[in-house]
């Protein structure tokens, strides 16, 4: 049995793999070829952070590998009376065949992992993000080929999404170039070991983009940070991407958002809206990522 908790839980041979099926699995979407090797299984969804892309996604994704899904929000659970998590692990996992969580501290899906017996998937956490960055990387490899070798340029704070980039980084070869601003740089133990060939720091985020095969971002205020987001718009207002960063970037270059966008400031509408974006099939690839990932977890390599 394995988990999917931080991107670093699996390794380049596995990714290689997840991105192999994934474009499998979303050519027969496209031509409706009915693919459903998941009959018969469980997927429960356990929510304490709002949810769109992740919830569609996953609750989608199942639904069309022949399984079903259902959503537990904590406050609708005895988790939110209180039960321990891993007591509800111990039985939601004999119920169940799969489990996606999308929470606050990692700690508390490691917590869930570690007394379940069935895979669990992290959904997002206020460390890590590894679905989403799955589905921008497989995005990346449909749009411009392999990653290795090429270079991310992350704008904006040292969140989630940010700490995932850089284990995808070191596990699968490529630069990942970062630029925040004081005071929401990425935590030394995180680039602790860490060499140039794999990270740079930068404070200039139009030189961070510069040669850049992908430039991404995200809001400046994640979930859970609410009370932050005036002294936020502050001190990013100089990270907004927009053309001039993106000109900056190789001319071939693409770029990526999370969702949801604010336009106007992490990124300009011309810029989000623009002929460099591919926002709309990042989002629609968290869907086909997130099927190759539960075939996976739940069937091993499968290869036709």
């Amino acid at each position: 049995m394995r988990h999917f908790l931080q991107f670093r839980d699996f390794s380049a041979d596995e990714f290689e793999h997840l991105f192999k099926r994934t474009r499998v699995i979303k050519e027969r979407f496209k031509n409706y070829v009915a693919y459903q090797p998941l009959v018969d299984r469980m997927l429960a969804m356990v929510f304490e952070k709002s949810s769109t892309r992740t919830r569609v996604s996953f609750e989608a994704g199942m639904f069309q590998l022949g399984g079903a899904s259902i959503v537990l929000n904590m406050g609708e659970t005895q988790l939110g009376r209180g039960e321990p998590i891993e007591d509800v692990a111990r039985v939601v996992s004999r119920m169940v065949d799969i489990v996606m969580i999308r929470t606050y501290e990692q700690a508390i899906i490691e917590r869930f992992a570690a007394h379940s017996r069935v895979p669990v998937i992290n959904g997002l956490t206020n460390e890590y993000h590894p679905c989403q960055v799955l589905a921008d990387i497989y995005t990346f490899v449909e749009h411009r080929g392999p990653i290795a070798g090429r270079t991310v340029a992350w704008i904006g704070d040292s969140n989630n999404m940010c700490n995932t980039w850089l284990q995808a980084a070191t596990l699968l070869g490529f630069k990942l170039n970062v630029a925040s601003p004081a005071g929401y740089e990425l935590e030394p133990g995180r680039v602790a070991g860490v060499d140039r060939t794999h990270l740079e720091l930068f404070g200039d985020p139009v030189a961070a983009c510069r040669g850049a095969d992908l430039v991404t971002t995200d809001v400046w205020t994640s979930m859970g940070w609410e009370d932050e987001t005036d002294a936020r718009k502050d001190a990013f207002s100089a990270f907004m991407v927009d053309a001039e960063m993106m000109a900056a970037a190789r001319k071939e270059a693409v770029f990526m958002h999370c969702l949801p966008a604010h336009r106007g400031e992490e990124v300009s509408a011309e810029v989000l809206d623009g002929p460099q974006s591919v926002v709309w099939d990042e989002a629609e690839n968290r869907l086909h990522a997130q099927k190759a990932l539960m075939e996976y977890l739940l069937l091993g390599r499968v290869e036709t």
